[in-house]
This record gives structure tokens, C-alpha cells and sequence, in this order.
């Protein structure tokens, strides 16, 4: 269970390393200027990998009781 938890530790560096990283309007991607684009892929990233932590943390094996 502490390898998952080091799981959350990936959208906070993705989000404070990462942006200054990819601060570029071009190239556009779906539309959206590069540092959008990383933005919203973090946030929809953050969800999946909170979901795994959710899973995997045994507290929550007990079927919500």
C-alpha cells in the first residue's frame, strides 16, 4: 500500500514542474494551447489515479460498512 500512495505524489509534480516545462501557446492541441491541453490532461489524470489509491487502499475492501 505505500508504493500507491507515492501515486499522489504525480499530479502535483505534473502540474508544478510540469507547466512551466510546456508554457507554449503552439503547438495547438484539440484546439487548446499547449499549457490548456497539459492542464486539462493533469486534472483528468488526477481522477484516474485517485480512483487506483481508492482501490487499492485496503480501508475500503470492507465494501463501505
Amino acid at each position: 500500500m505505500t508504493y500507491v500512495r507515492y501515486l499522489a505524489v504525480l499530479p502535483f509534480l505534473g502540474i508544478l514542474v510540469g507547466v512551466p516545462l510546456v508554457n507554449r501557446v503552439e503547438p495547438l492541441v484539440l484546439g487548446m494551447p499547449l499549457v490548456l491541453a497539459w492542464i486539462v490532461l493533469w486534472i483528468v489524470l488526477t481522477s484516474v489515479i485517485m480512483a487506483i489509491i481508492y482501490r487499492c487502499d485496503p480501508a475500503n475492501k470492507d465494501g463501505g460498512q
